[in-house]
């Protein structure tokens, strides 16, 4: 098991918003956690990496503890968090975004060359300013900078945010891509659509709590799902 939480609590101030969460990942999986927003999605994944201490629970990677270790450990352990947003440096080229990326990798400059072929248009784009890039081709930027760190576990926080739906299919295409070169991927995200149809299994947040969780074809064709999260013609929406 390479990711374990167990009933993991924590939140801001005396504002709990994680409540009791309990989940795994698998080496090889892709893990959707479904939500709306304000159910504790993305807190859980700044737990997760140690940027929100934990008030309670467990949480293991490799079957290892994390509790106590600083967040920038967490790439030592193979485990990047592409944030919310996407977070780029604006005002660095898309090559210095990616070697920024591979800081702690001694063949980034090897490695480069392997993201660009993932993602051609930021090869581009390569002495560009990541701040005058599209939306879709900042997402592209922050997916590859993650993979520069060759991470084993990946955890993607809305990555479909404020993309038009060709770009959501294309990013999430790549995602699905991740994974057949081996890298896990938790992904949480609002658009339970897309996430349903490239996850191997799901969980489902509500105000902090996971109330939901199962294979992502059965997720798909839960009614309470559908009614919740999918709406009616959801198939021909994606499709």
């Amino acid at each position: 098991m390479l990711l374990r939480v167990n009933n993991l609590r924590c939140g801001y101030g005396s504002l709990e918003v994680v409540r009791g969460v309990s989940l795994h990942v698998c080496a090889g999986e892709i893990v959707g956690l479904l939500g709306a927003n304000g159910a504790g999605k993305s807190s859980l994944l700044k737990s997760i990496v140690g940027l929100l201490p934990p008030w309670q629970g467990e949480i293991a990677v490799n079957g290892r503890p994390t509790r106590g270790l600083p967040p920038w450990s967490s790439v030592s352990r193979s485990m990047v968090l592409v944030p919310e947003g996407r977070q780029i440096f604006a005002e660095m080229t898309v090559r210095e975004n990616l070697l920024i990326g591979g800081y702690h990798n001694p063949d980034r400059a090897m490695d480069i060359d392997i993201i660009l072929e993932q993602f051609p248009r930021l090869g581009e784009r390569l002495h560009q300013l990541g701040g005058t890039l599209s939306g879709g081709e900042q997402q592209m930027l922050a997916l590859g900078r993650a993979l520069m760190a060759r991470p084993k576990l990946l955890l993607l926080d809305e990555p479909s945010m404020g993309l038009a739906p060709l770009l959501v299919k294309e990013v999430f295409g790549e995602i699905r891509k991740m994974r057949d070169r081996g890298v896990t991927v938790l992904l949480v995200e609002q658009n339970a659509i897309a996430t349903l149809q490239i996850a191997d299994r799901a969980y489902v947040m509500e105000t902090g709590e996971i109330v939901m969780e199962g294979e992502a074809d059965d997720l798909l064709r839960n009614p309470e799902v559908k009614r919740a999260y999918l709406g009616k013609g959801y198939k021909e929406v994606w499709e």
